[in-house]
């Protein structure tokens, strides 16, 4: 049978070896292994050993992207010509398919679960794109479901969600140029 080594790790080593010696007082003989790894995890902050597996694994699976998560580098790429070393949108991008990818970028760079007007979002988008046209930056980013606004255009806010594959590595890009 083959073993899942758990890599075990502490801020306080202090901490631990307290808790330790707190629960190998309570018990009056020595304790077996299963009762072991239970004090070192809870001496950890975990509930128990099981709890422990538990968030290791599930830490490994979300650090794995899954298969659909694979990005399209070709489409990053051509997207990435459309910004400035500073990652500011240079242009419009000339190409349909290009557009919502150029815009998440800008989608990230605004405030989560803020209330703003039509000009602080243009003030925004403005600090993020050089061709001077925040009001087709913002009608389209409404259009692609990256932001809501009221009817009256006086409430715009940011629509939480997950980018897609290309998007975020688009935006990993752009941040490792910074």
């Amino acid at each position: 049978m083959t073993r899942t080594a758990y890599p075990f790790e502490v801020a306080d080593i202090s901490a631990l070896a307290k808790a330790l010696v707190r629960q190998l007082s309570e018990s009056a003989e020595p304790p077996g292994h299963l009762t072991m790894l239970n004090m070192l995890a809870r001496g950890a902050g975990w509930r128990n050993y099981q709890h422990f597996r538990a968030s290791q694994s599930a830490e490994a699976s979300l650090a794995t992207p899954a298969e659909s998560d694979a990005a399209d580098f070709t489409q990053v790429e051509r997207a990435l010509r459309q910004f400035d070393p500073a990652g500011r949108l240079i242009r419009w991008p000339s190409r349909t398919s290009q557009v919502a990818l150029c815009l998440w970028p800008l989608w990230a760079k605004l405030p989560a679960e803020i209330s703003m007007t039509e000009r602080e979002v243009s003030e925004r988008l403005n600090a993020w794109h050089l061709f001077g046209d925040a009001a087709q930056v913002r009608r389209t980013m409404v259009g692609e479901k990256m932001l809501t606004r009221k009817p009256d255009c006086t409430d715009y806010r940011r629509v939480e969600q997950r980018p897609p594959p290309e998007a975020l590595a688009l935006i990993r890009a752009l941040s490792a140029r910074a």
